[in-house]
């Protein structure tokens, strides 16, 4: 009967060609895991639910041989999920997005990003990304016909942080301002509203970061050579506001999230960054009206505290030293000036 069952399949199988969507390799040292706990892990926005139906419908593979969804991944197993259509082909579509562009020429443009926007299409967010504003923007250059989804970019914001991004117009400008990304001669300062009185009025967090461990979609600080890239953060306290701090930090390194997860590893998460925790109330009293205070400032502020302020680089045509610098938006300054307004004639201590 099983036998039957097992032909049946493998005729199904072969009557509808089966597409390869994701694929991992266990590492040497992973412990026994349900291989649905596997995969919510790793595959951004993914239910646990969903991958689940997916195990049921014969879609998720180890080793190549289908799987229920209560298989222990064991090291060095290959797990693959299979649909029967190809995975979709990011294709840069052009739109008509407005962009406000603070400085641009033939060689490059800098871009001051508003919060809420993608930068690169990805899975999930296909349109309405910067990148398809710019292709749009810049239709007529080379650069942007090709099929690369990041075509340009040297560097990214996250989604909810708004601010400076330069872009590069020409493939030597691209490979010039790479080099000054990875060899750490730019420059960059961020404002961000943190969570509790920080006390030195400037420091250096020093920590390596890859993706947590714990859950794939956060990453990590981790001792040095253990896991992730060294990164390092240099911060300055630009005003006290009770239980919060707005902070300028200047980046040394470029990593995925690096401020968000800097901060939090000091014990100052960011002021409603739900991803990392600063969504919740950190500091400050129990009263109800302190709550709804709080409340309002995440209502105004809908987003983590964070703006790219400031960005240097040599022009790589010029060899001049460029500066530029954004103003920080409406959203974070009124949420500072009601805090302003809180403290002001309270005893916090």
């Amino acid at each position: 009967m099983a036998e039957a069952i097992k032909e049946e399949f493998d005729e199904l199988e072969e009557a509808k060609e089966l597409f390869e969507h994701y694929r991992f390799v266990a590492d040497p040292g992973q412990t026994l895991l349900r291989v649905d706990k596997f995969l919510v892990n790793r595959i951004e926005n993914a239910s646990r639910n969903k991958i689940q139906e997916a195990a049921t419908g014969g879609f998720i593979r180890v080793n190549e041989r289908p799987v229920k969804s209560n298989y222990k991944v064991k090291p060095n197993d290959v797990v693959s999920v299979v649909m029967a259509y190809p995975p979709r082909e990011i294709e840069i579509i052009p739109e008509n997005i407005p962009l406000d562009i603070v400085y641009e020429d033939d060689h490059l443009l800098v871009v001051n990003k508003k919060p809420g926007m993608v930068v690169h299409p990805g899975y999930g967010n296909y349109t309405g990304t910067l990148v398809n504003a710019l292709a749009w923007h810049l239709k007529d250059l080379p650069l942007f016909n090709s099929d690369d989804p990041r075509p340009g970019l040297v560097h990214r914001i996250d989604k909810d942080t708004s601010g400076l991004l330069v872009v590069a117009k020409t493939e030597q400008a691209k490979n010039h301002l790479a080099r000054q990304f990875f060899e750490k001669t730019t420059t960059r300062s961020y404002v961000a509203l943190v969570w509790g009185q920080v006390k030195e009025e400037e420091g250096t967090v020093v920590g390596h970061i890859g993706r947590s461990l714990k859950d794939r979609k956060q990453m990590a600080v981790f001792p040095d050579g253990d896991h992730g890239k060294h990164a390092v953060t240099h911060y300055k306290v630009l005003e006290r506001l009770g239980y919060v701090t707005l902070v300028q930090c200047r980046l040394e390194t470029g990593r995925t999230h690096q401020i968000r997860v800097h901060m939090r590893h000091i014990g100052h998460h960011l002021f409603n960054d739900e991803r990392y925790g600063g969504d919740q109330i950190l500091k400050g009293t129990t009263f109800t009206k302190y709550k709804q205070f709080v409340q309002n400032c995440f209502t105004i502020l809908p987003r983590q505290a964070l703006h790219a302020r400031t960005l240097g680089f040599v022009h790589p045509a010029t060899n001049e030293y460029m500066a530029f610098n954004s103003e920080v938006p409406a959203d974070i300054t009124q949420v500072v000036e009601k805090w302003r307004t809180y403290i002001a004639g309270r005893d916090l201590d």
